[in-house]
Formats: C-alpha cells, structure tokens, sequence
C-alpha cells in the first residue's frame, strides 16, 4: 500500500501533534505539583509496579513513565535543567504534598531494591537525592499533630503537677 501524495507529511504531523501534546501534559503536571520526583523503576516486576501505584494513589500522588526527550523538552520551557538525570528510563511521580510523595517512593525503595530515587523538584526548586532523603525523614502529618498535641498537653499537665505538689508542701 503506497501512501497518497503528502501522507507520509500528514502522518509525521499527527506524530509531532501527540508528541507536543505530551510536553505540553508534563509541562502542566510539572507546574500543578508541589513535589516532581524522578526515579529508576527497572527491574520492578508488574505486580510490584501496580503496588507502587496503589500506595502512591493512597498518598495523593501518582507516577507515569515519559520519554527522557520529551520530559527534557518540558523542563526546557519552563527553564529547569537536571544535568544528567534524565539518563536511561525513568519514571516520574507527581505529588501535591511536598513530602507524600518522597516518603511513599522512599519507604517503597527500603523493601524493592530495584526502585532507586535519583532526582526531584520540590516547591520550584531542583532537589538531589540527599535532600529527598532529608525530606523522607520528616515524620507524617499525623505524627507531626500528634507531636504537637502531646507538646501542648505536657504544659498544662507539668503545671497541674506542680500544683499538687505545692499544695502537699503547704499540708505539711
């Protein structure tokens, strides 16, 4: 079957259309996060990658495996340069939380070996693997609650203490 005059342009199009319409997919996705994060998914099996998604969906976050070419394209138009991350397949997990995400690929990275976090953007700005580790590292929002209850209910219970014990030394 021969293509009609100019199909083979038509055709180059459509291709070169779905491919801007990707960029401008991960360029958005980019910009609607708080925190991006890349990592390497190689030699996770199907049923370990749709574990992944399952904790990233419970977490408010997703992943989606893009082209490096076309991830790189998006970065350019919104001037962020990753260097050499971008090398070899990876794939890209998107969080409104700034820390959901890092936490839910870390602790998923401490038990699948094959999971390795190699870069991320947190707030806009460009964050390397220590830094995520930092972030992975910071309790969960519920322990941070519960930190700060315990600290607001240890004022007034130190007090009532002291309190009881100044009325016992004026007993006796």
């Amino acid at each position: 079957m021969v293509p009609k005059e100019g199909g083979a342009q038509v055709a180059n199009q459509k291709i070169i259309d779905k491919k801007a319409d990707i960029v401008n997919e991960i360029e958005s996705r980019i910009k609607d996060s708080s925190t991006t994060v890349w990592f390497e998914y190689r030699g996770l099996t199907v049923t370990e990658t749709n574990e992944l998604r399952r904790k990233l969906r419970e977490s408010g976050s997703d992943f989606k495996v893009y082209k490096n070419t076309l991830a790189k394209r998006a970065l350019e138009k919104l001037n962020i340069d990753l260097g050499e991350e971008l090398q070899g397949p990876k794939a890209i997990a998107f969080g409104t939380d700034e820390v959901a995400p890092i936490k839910t690929l870390s602790d998923f990275a401490k038990e699948h070996k094959a999971l390795e976090i190699k870069v991320g953007i947190v707030n806009g700005k460009i964050a390397d693997t220590d830094m995520l580790k930092n972030l992975a590292s910071i309790p969960s929002r519920e322990g941070l609650l519960t930190m700060f209850a315990s600290g607001l209910l240890a004022i007034p219970k130190d007090f009532a203490i002291c309190l009881d014990l100044h009325s016992k030394n004026l007993e006796g």
